[in-house]
């Protein structure tokens, strides 16, 4: 196959191109409302279906229970449907991970009890797992190399719109029963016949899989000599990233109620409690608002980065941001409006999640390359669902039947994480066009195929 001209401007790109990207960034859109809708309510509706109230210890337990299996489950959708995506094709894949978010995410909406809700996150995070490495395998093969910088923003920020989509959710629904959310997760089911439709399979795709040496192919391929390396790097790089940056994610708005509820409590009689559950409500709506309008300025901003001194140093510089972010916003006890201020900061500093995109796929051949993105990117927050269990369980305060948790000391504890993932990808993290060149010479490139 020959390389073909890389096309500049927009207009050059094809209907097909521009089909798949529109794909992608909505399946990535719904994805982030799907992800995010479980964070508006976790601490209050957990401890509504425990019958306890949200400061209890048994309540912040069993909600960051569930988000760990939420994080395992998205590890495991990421491994699955990545080797689905390779054999099955990225297209059909799209469909069925869409489908499988969508779906358990409405059902948890009949959940009567905590382990039931586990198990509708744990299902829900099976597809929107997969969806992250079939969506980036499929435009890294079907649009050209010079827009990669901008694809990464771009479609990271579709996630951090449907966060806001989360947030608009949250805000409409801030006077219903805390259930009624997830039904707004079953949204992205109506994109599914479009994209049957409309995205057609990868042209590299198809020609690598006609061409196929099955024994190349799958997750054993990943630990080959030629691989090895790249692999555990990448692993690393995600576990370490992925369990701080979800320590956050998670634990932010449990911090913020608990320190509102404190201040405000002394304000609301008996009779004034379903306003001080809008004002909660809506403080957490508020700290995700300023979070993702951070982290899509970040997203930006990190693709800028990149073009100029490459993926690896732009991931290392973002991580390193973080970390310093993370230990002033929790390393010490500031007020509500003290947190508030840093939110939009480490929003920003997220970016290193939307370079992932685009640098993970092309450091794996095309038979591997969802199964390879989607595991080692994925696998990552097989460590991240155990870290928001154990910084949960490190924050505890007090002993017996009055311990609480105090969420500041587990986000300090967490933000740490970030300094060895900035190392470990400095010094070991290489070049996407490096690692195809060294690793897989055959792979064919990433460039959009001759029509």
């Amino acid at each position: 196959m020959s390389s073909p001209s890389i096309p500049v401007s927009y207009p050059s790109i094809s209907p097909e191109q521009k089909r798949s990207g529109l794909a992608a960034w909505l399946g990535w859109m719904f994805d982030g409302l799907d992800m995010h809708l479980y964070t508006l309510v976790a601490l209050p509706f957990v401890a509504e279906l425990l019958n306890v109230p949200t400061s209890s210890r048994d309540a912040s337990v069993k909600a960051s229970l569930i988000q760990g299996a939420f994080l395992f489950g998205w590890a495991m959708g990421g491994a699955v449907f990545g080797r689905i995506g390779d054999w099955l094709g990225r297209s059909r894949t799209l469909c069925l991970t869409i489908l499988t978010y969508a779906s358990f995410t409405g059902l948890a909406f009949f959940a009567h009890t905590w382990w039931q809700l586990l198990i509708f996150r744990f299902l829900a995070a099976l597809g929107i797992g997969g969806e992250w490495a079939v969506g980036a395998s499929l435009l890294a093969e079907t649009w050209p190399a010079r827009w990669r910088y901008w694809l990464a923003a771009i479609l990271q920020s579709a996630v951090n719109c449907g966060v806001l989509l989360a947030c608009l959710s949250g805000w409409l629904l801030s006077g219903v029963p805390h259930r009624t959310i997830f039904l707004v997760g079953v949204l992205p089911a109506l994109i599914v016949l479009w994209i049957r439709r409309a995205v057609p399979e990868p042209e590299v795709w198809a020609e690598a899989r006609d061409h196929a040496d099955h024994e190349a192919t799958g997750i054993r391929a990943l630990f080959r000599p030629a691989l090895r390396r790249t692999t555990f790097v990448v692993v690393a790089i995600c576990a370490l990233g992925l369990t701080a940056h979800w320590a956050l994610m998670f634990w932010h708005s449990a911090h913020l109620r608990s320190m509102a509820e404190k201040a405000w409590s002394v304000e609301a009689s008996s009779h004034e409690a379903g306003w001080l559950k809008a004002q909660l409500d809506s403080l957490a709506n508020h700290a995700l608002y300023l979070l993702t309008i951070g982290a899509i300025t970040g997203n930006f901003l990190a693709g800028w980065l990149a073009k100029y001194v490459g993926y690896r140093r732009a991931i290392t510089a973002c991580f390193a941001v973080y970390f310093v972010c993370m230990m002033a916003a929790y390393g010490r006890v500031l007020d509500v409006e003290g947190v508030l201020f840093w939110l939009p900061l480490l929003g920003a500093s997220q970016g290193a999640f939307a370079l992932f995109t685009m640098s993970l796929p092309p450091l794996f051949p095309t038979l591997v390359r969802t199964t390879g993105a989607g595991f080692c990117y994925n696998i990552g927050r097989v460590f991240a669902a155990a870290g928001t269990v154990v910084f949960g369980l490190s924050a505890k305060v007090g002993t017996g039947e009055g311990a609480i948790c105090d969420h500041r000391l587990a986000l300090w504890y967490a933000g740490f994480l970030f300094l060895p993932a900035a190392l470990i990808t400095w010094w070991f993290l290489p070049e996407s066009g490096e690692a195809n060149e060294e690793a897989v010479p055959d792979a064919p490139p990433l460039a959009v195929p001759e029509r």
